[in-house]
């Protein structure tokens, strides 16, 4: 029932995140107007609006004017209530659970706006990080399960040599990758530095063989830029779900 809840409530969350992925890179706000068809512009009526379900009915159309209206807006919904599903899964606690379903929906838009727009608004990570640490902070003080404390350390400890290889080589990685990372820091570390490690092992991982895969499949040359937001925001999924398990059998194989 705990995760079934935690779905259901993803699923309202993602359809809130396709509002910030498709407004914030257009710097547009994503409180005003209402949501509206991309092709008429007509207002969607709230029996339109509903996660997953509308989509299905309307047949992936607009109601109004018919013009298609993409698939990734449900997948990011469907997106989503698992990942506040495996959030419920993975720990006992309430308020972490919380914690990390909401860092997870954050993962997922950040990495969908970066590999779409090969930006990290500062719209997100600015507010994320201040909302972030005040709430690790309360329920730290409160006996939550986290450590703001090891949260610090974890932004530090990430997004610290990413900030020296940003000035090292200005065209090979951005500051909102660095800004990403020290979000992921701040969050995983509050739960064990482990997850920090994990998060940065699986992002390198999956950024390496990103790059493989762009440069043999997609023949993509030297001089082309390969955005590493999604990369990092995947080993920040992957870390907060299964860092424990992961760390626990690194360190068995080192024993």
């Amino acid at each position: 029932m705990r995760v079934a809840v935690f779905a259901v409530v993803g699923l309202a969350f993602g359809s809130f995140l396709t509002v910030v992925a498709h407004r914030v890179p257009r710097k547009e706000s994503i409180v005003r107007p209402r949501s509206r068809c991309p092709g008429c512009g007509t207002e969607i009526r709230p029996r339109d609006n509903i996660p997953v379900v509308s989509w299905l009915l309307l047949r992936g159309r607009c109601r109004a004017c018919g013009a298609p209206i993409s698939p990734e807006y449900p997948l990011i919904e469907l997106a989503t209530a698992g990942l506040f599903a495996g959030a419920a899964a993975a720990f006992r606690e309430d308020f972490v659970a919380a914690v990390v379903a909401l860092f997870l929906g954050l993962m997922l838009t950040l990495g969908l706006i970066d590999a779409h727009h090969r930006v990290v608004p500062n719209r997100i990570s600015y507010p994320a990080l201040l909302l972030f640490a005040a709430v690790l902070l309360a329920g730290d003080l409160a006996g939550g399960g986290v450590d703001v404390l090891d949260g610090l350390i974890g932004l530090a400890a990430y997004a610290g040599p990413l900030f020296l290889l940003a000035l090292a080589l200005p065209g090979g990685m951005g500051m909102g990758d660095v800004k990403l990372a020290a979000l992921i820091g701040l969050v995983l570390g509050s739960l064990g530095l482990r997850y920090v490690a994990v998060a940065a092992g699986l992002g390198v991982l999956a950024g390496g063989l990103g790059g493989i895969l762009a440069m043999a499949v997609f023949r993509y040359g030297r001089t082309q830029t390969i955005p590493f937001g999604p990369y990092l925001a995947a080993g920040g999924v992957g870390a907060a779900l299964f860092g424990g398990p992961l760390a626990r059998a690194y360190l068995s194989l080192l024993g």
